[in-house]
């Protein structure tokens, strides 16, 4: 995987009585929907010049290196124009019925499955990123990937995509992802439920607005209609939520995710947050804890330089898209990539900017619909190509217009 620049500061040499930060992968991840906030925060770390502050948050990362089990056939990456290179970072979450307040279906037994992928693609002239999300129900052909102690997990033909982290992990995702796109990945992480309800209270809340009120006794949620900022509990459920709220769909409960994401990384740059040391400190304790990624972005110094990096991508540019999809003709309850997918993905292949045929339904962190800093409708207008949701996208994803 892609390295990244570690020259921690004098001060701040490994502790002797330090926990070990590399370790083996634990089971239980959950949610990765936070990573462009967190990462835009965490850049802040390389300016704290308390040893103690670097040395806690530093070991509290979960560094596992997954190289063994992504097999040496990966994908070429292709030589493009500019001052560096793509970088792409794969999110991987799980719905994990173990964590406190993680088991928002009130479902049984214990285990990890998978609940949401993103890739962020950052350009190599790091003047547009991309976060593009995979329905957890796309019908794919799994390819058949490797266990932690070396073993086969079988593949599969025309199964979910969520099973492969369900079998296998982020190694099993990963090379799925890899098989299917062609596009190799540079970094993953996983950020688990807990430490996302953390990071939201840690920023004192995220600003939503919800046109009705979400009433669904069945599993405890009841979330009253308006435009304010909800953390804690009401912020996972509200990001959970898809029985009662919109037309009911995977698809337009992602569209509420990266509304929500979107509007967390603008909350997470204004004045409020990055004037504030205390919330600052707090959202890094939450953030850190969070966090399993590759040894290659492993260390609070290496997170840094890469939020770093996007210092000069403006909110506007930083869009949210679902791959091009439509209904399994075979089951209606699942879905598959048209061949629009394919198009998109070569476009990350060869850093260019999606078109605005290819870039449907974007949503941008300069622009979240219903909230007040900016109107959907401007989301497209940024250079990049790309429409923001109409209206009816907007109501299916249970958001306002």
């Amino acid at each position: 995987m892609t390295s990244l620049s570690d020259a921690e500061p004098h001060s701040a040499q490994p502790d002797p009585g330090a926990p070990k930060r590399r370790g083996r992968a634990r089971r239980r991840h959950t949610v990765g929907r936070v990573l462009l906030a967190a990462v835009v925060v965490l850049a802040l770390a390389t300016g704290l010049s308390v040893v103690f502050i670097y040395r806690h948050l530093n070991g509290n990362l979960n560094i596992v290196d997954l190289t063994s089990q992504l097999g040496t056939d990966r994908p070429d990456k292709v030589k493009v124009e500019g001052p560096q290179e793509p970088l792409n970072i794969l999110v991987m979450g799980s719905d994990s019925r173990d964590c406190q307040g993680c088991n928002i279906d009130n479902l049984t037994g214990g285990g990890q499955r998978s609940d949401t992928t993103i890739l962020i693609h950052l350009s190599a002239d790091r003047k547009r990123a991309y976060g593009i999300s995979i329905p957890r129900d796309s019908a794919v052909d799994r390819p058949t990937c490797t266990a932690e102690d070396g073993s086969d997990i079988p593949g599969g033909t025309h199964v979910l995509w969520n099973e492969a982290y369900s079998v296998g992990g982020p190694a099993c995702t990963i090379h799925q992802f890899e098989k299917l796109t062609g596009v190799l990945v540079d970094h993953y992480v996983v950020v688990n439920f807990e430490g996302f309800r953390d990071m939201v209270d840690a920023i004192g809340g995220v600003e939503v607005c919800i046109p009705e009120d979400i009433v669904d006794p069945a599993h405890g949620i009841n979330i009253p209609a308006g435009t304010r900022k909800i953390a804690g509990q009401e912020a996972l459920n509200y990001v959970r939520e898809r029985y009662v709220i919109g037309n009911g769909s995977d698809i337009g409960r992602m569209k509420r995710q990266q509304a929500f994401i979107a509007s967390m990384a603008h909350q997470v740059v204004s004045a409020g947050t990055l004037a504030n040391p205390i919330k600052i400190v707090k959202f890094l304790e939450a953030a850190t804890k969070s966090l399993t990624l590759d040894p290659d972005l492993g260390s609070l110094k290496k997170i840094g330089n890469l939020g770093y990096q996007f210092r000069g991508i403006g909110l506007d540019k930083i869009q949210f898209i679902t791959i091009p999809n439509e209904v399994d003709p075979t089951n209606p309850n699942h879905l598959v990539w048209t061949p629009a997918a394919k198009q998109v993905w070569d476009k990350i292949i060869h850093d260019e900017p999606l078109t605005r045929r290819l870039a449907t339904d974007v949503i941008s962190a300069g622009n979240v619909p219903g909230s007040s800093s900016g109107s959907p409708s401007s989301s497209g207008g940024n250079g990049t190509g790309g429409s923001g949701p109409d209206a009816q996208a907007l109501e299916d994803a249970g958001l306002c217009t």
